[in-house]
């Protein structure tokens, strides 16, 4: 199913929505999960705690923009352009939290 893309100009409630969709396409499979929390160093039950801080959803953007293959396969699953990726992390702010 192809979902409509976000707007080229996005809010912050729909950047922030876009980073909760990255980390339920990470959590949906394992293998994405584990390379999730390796990279943040993070563990299943810090991650619910860890989700609250402010550089968290920048910290899930930059995961997914970081590695090419992660960041096609998510915008193919979910319909989304992958540049909406970068426009959503450009619109949470801030240095990258997690770099690859």
């Amino acid at each position: 199913m192809i979902k409509k893309d976000l707007p080229r100009r996005m809010d912050r409630a729909s950047a922030e929505q876009l980073a909760i969709e990255c980390l339920g396409f990470l959590a949906g499979d394992g293998e994405r999960l584990s390379a999730f929390l390796a990279q943040t160093g993070l563990d299943p039950s810090s991650l619910r705690s860890a989700a609250s801080s402010p550089g968290f959803l920048p910290g899930v953007l930059d995961h997914v923009a970081g590695d090419e293959n992660l960041l096609l396969a998510f915008a193919a699953d979910s319909g989304r352009d992958p540049a909406s990726i970068g426009r959503a992390r450009d619109l949470l702010g801030g240095p990258p939290v997690w770099s690859p």
